[in-house]
């Protein structure tokens, strides 16, 4: 059994029938199988929100309860993942060499580290840091 935690990209691509297949089959098959535990943060809903508040992204409203529908765990923020977040090393982007400050990756990599789940995802970034991957595209 694994706990993942999905970025919050392969939410919206596990929701868009048109992005899905951007999900790899190993990857499909993780998410599927109901032996692991599959996570999605309240700071990817935020992130979602925000965005959607903005004009940036469109998604669905009322995604708690699509959340709940798709038999996926609600993974709330801590005041510890705040600190760990707030802790954890600046490095730079693999692929744009800027610093990689991204308040909401972040916060999903420190929950991550804290709750011992892998993070399924397609960003570069994540690999600077010592958390377990999941590649999204395999």
């Amino acid at each position: 059994m694994k706990k993942i935690l999905l970025d919050t990209h392969v939410l919206l691509w596990w929701l868009d029938n048109e992005k899905h297949k951007q999900i790899g089959p190993t990857s499909k098959a993780q998410i599927e199988d109901t032996r692991n535990d599959v996570y999605i943060s309240a700071a990817s809903i935020w992130e979602i929100s925000i965005k959607k508040s903005i004009g940036a992204l469109v998604a669905p409203d009322d995604l708690d309860s699509i959340v709940e529908d798709k038999g996926f765990q609600k993974l709330p923020i801590s005041l510890y993942h705040g600190e760990q977040a707030g802790n954890l090393p600046i490095h730079n982007h693999p692929q744009t060499g800027k610093p990689h400050k991204d308040p909401f990756d972040r916060m999903l990599i420190a929950q991550a580290q804290a709750e011992g789940m892998f993070i399924m995802t397609k960003d570069a970034a994540f690999s600077e840091y010592s958390v377990r991957l999941i590649d999204v595209e395999q």
